[in-house]
Parts: structure tokens; sequence; C-alpha cells
């Protein structure tokens, strides 16, 4: 029987050899699977592609076009006292009274109304138009009193359709407005505003014409925006009170034809 020392060291031989065939096993074991890292590089950025058939990007829409000024322009004033009557009445004297009642009417509908006159001084056809032309989103009204006509009837008037003169189709494209051409763009807008204030003239004065004239008025010629001229029959009358019963009605039918005109002037219509 091997002594104690002896059987001690086999013992402990035994485990060493024992403990190291393990350790060789578990080197060779293949490793469990583990799950994948996380992907640490920033995924590529994704393109939105737009709808086929729809822009890119959304176009710049336009701003609206807005009526908010109407120029009135009492004609005539100071040493020029247009049509004269025999008994003195004297148009620049009656347009004016009309063009102030006419500016009540008009901030009633939320216009703002302009004079380009408000005592009895004449501006020049020029400085009445360039008034008028320094203005955005507006339109011309020039109030006039006939010697002649039907006393009690209003005409209304806007220039006639002339084709442009011959130069001009092929004069350059510049920024500056040839001067006396200046309504040939706005001709079948300022059509139109006739229409629309000749018709409530008609329901307002009788024997007053239901569609409006056209007539070469030198006043709206070198105007750049939509413009009529209303005449209203006459100064030849024994005094002047039924010129004045008239206002407070023209003055009415005039501001309801711009406000209807309005419509058409914003939706860009004619």
């Amino acid at each position: 029987m091997p002594s104690k020392p002896i059987l001690f060291f086999l013992i402990l031989a035994i485990t060493a050899a024992l403990a190291f065939s393990e350790l060789a096993q578990s080197t060779q074991s293949p490793a469990a699977p583990s799950q994948p890292a996380p992907q640490t590089s920033a995924p590529a950025p994704q393109q939105i592609v737009p709808p086929q058939g729809e822009p890119a990007a959304a176009p710049t829409i336009p701003p609206k076009k807005t009526l908010a000024i109407v120029i009135l322009d009492p004609a005539h004033g100071g040493t020029d006292s247009g049509a004269r009557g025999s008994t003195g009445i004297a148009e620049s004297e009656v347009v004016l009274s009309y063009a102030r009642l006419l500016r009540i009417s008009l901030e009633a509908q939320g216009l703002r109304a302009i004079l380009t006159r408000q005592t009895n001084d004449d501006p020049s056809f020029d400085d009445r138009s360039k008034l008028a032309n320094a203005q955005r989103g507006g339109i011309f009204i020039t109030l006039h009193v006939s010697s002649t006509g039907q006393p009690g009837t209003v005409r209304v008037y806007s220039l006639p359709h002339t084709a442009p003169p011959q130069d001009a189709a092929f004069a350059p494209h510049t920024a500056l407005l040839p001067w006396d051409r200046a309504q040939f763009d706005f001709i079948d807008q300022s059509r139109r505003l006739a229409e629309l204030v000749q018709i409530q003239m008609a329901q307002r004065f009788r024997g007053s014409s239901d569609t409006p004239f056209e007539a070469p008025v030198r006043q709206l010629r070198t105007v750049g925006a939509p413009a009529v001229a209303i005449e209203v029959s006459s100064v030849s009358v024994p005094d002047r009170g039924p010129l004045d019963q008239m206002g407070p009605g023209l003055a009415d039918g005039v501001a309801r034809a711009v406000a209807a005109f309005r419509t058409i002037y914003e939706s860009g219509g004619k």
C-alpha cells in the first residue's frame, strides 16, 4: 500500500489532469451565436421624389389684384368754367359738387376716392393723368355737364377701340409708357366699366341710353387704368335745381357700378 505522501501526489496529479482536459475542451467548442453588433454608421439620407405629374416645388402665387382707389376728375375749373348756360350755370361748379357726393358714396362701398381738384382750380390734362397713373389698383372717372342733350339724362363714354399707331408695333419694348397710348391696354376694361355705369344711369334717369358710347375724350387717352367719362345734360336749364337733384342718384348709381366692376377687375376679367 503506497505511503500517504505518494497517495497525495497521485490524487493531485489526477485532479490536475482532469482540469486540463476540461479546459482544452472548452477552448475547442464553437462560440455560441451572438447578436449582430448595432450599425454605427449613419443611414444614407432618403431622397424625396414628388409624385409623378406634380411639380417639385409649389409655384409662386402672384399677388392678388385689388381695386382700392377711384380717381374722380371734376372737369375744367379756374378760369375754364366749361359749358355755361344762359342763366349762368357753370359746368365746373356742378361737377365739383357731383365729385364730392360721389366720394361719399364710394367710401360707403369701402373704396378710397381721390379728387383731381378740391377747389375752383384747373389742373392740366397731364397733371390729372399723372395723379391717376401714380396710383396702384385704381380706376378713373371724369365728370362733365354738357350744353346740349335732353335735360335730366346721362351718357357714359369710353375711348374707341382703335389700333395702335403703326410705329408702335415695331417700337422696342421699354419700361416707359407712351403717354398718348396709356389707355390702349385698358380699352376693354374701360368699356366694361362704362356699360355697368350706363345701366345704372338708365335705371335712374329716364331717357338715358341703356348702352354706353365711345368718343375720343382727351382726358381718357393719357390714363393708364380703366377710365370713363360721365356727361350729364345739361346746363341749358332755367336754374341749377334739376342738376343738383340728380346728384344723389348719380353718386349712388356710379358707386354701385364701381362695386360691381370691382369683382370683374379683381378676377382679371374684362
